[in-house]
């Protein structure tokens, strides 16, 4: 029963960051195209399919601007700080806003692609990021560092804690070496 709920509950971490996403990109699409429909044909009609998710794009950008601005900032902080309080939404609100951070924004922590040794014997390597080099508040020895290994066509991965020894710096940017695991190995590295 244990497992069971351990599987449900990353299956959550994968599942609702991305259909939470995927609600506010459809729903925001759908409110902008009754608006257009509303109007009708605004342009062209071979055009305006094209401008409605264009302005939901434009939308999102700009609620990312505001939310950056000084005048509406401190009110996101009164909502995310109520959120963030709310036991259940915590949990949930808190992980997908530090899976964002990870990929976006100014926390980013797959900037350091590595390449970790999972088995000498046999020369099994993997491809994965950094994502903390101290352990010490886990209680985990000194020497040995968390590394995040993406699976190829996913959001979901491994945490894996290593010996530092086992692991090897790869000398690329980061964002191609996401790109070359998340799409298995065919992406070329430039």
């Amino acid at each position: 029963m244990k497992k069971f709920l351990l599987y449900f509950m990353r299956g959550l971490l994968v599942t609702v960051p991305v259909a939470i996403t995927s609600y506010v990109v459809y729903s925001l699409i759908q409110m902008v195209g009754h608006l257009v429909d509303g109007v009708g044909t605004i342009v062209n009609p071979s055009i305006d399919p094209f401008l409605v998710p264009l302005i939901a794009i434009v939308i999102i950008f700009i609620m990312g601007l505001l939310g950056s601005s000084i005048i509406l900032s401190p009110i996101f902080s009164i909502i995310e700080n109520a959120i963030e309080h709310t036991p259940v939404v915590k949990t949930i609100y808190t992980s997908i806003k530090d899976l964002m951070s990870a990929f976006v924004g100014n926390k980013k922590r797959f900037n350091k692609p590595v390449l970790v040794t999972i088995d000498k014997a046999n020369n099994i390597q993997q491809v994965g990021f950094i994502t903390n080099e101290s352990l010490k508040e886990l209680n985990i020895n000194e020497g040995q560092v968390a590394v995040y290994l993406p699976w190829s066509y996913s959001f979901a991965g491994n945490l894996i804690v290593v010996p530092k020894e086992s692991i090897k710096l790869i000398d690329a940017s980061s964002t191609e070496v996401m790109k070359f695991i998340v799409s298995g190995g065919v992406t070329d590295i430039n």
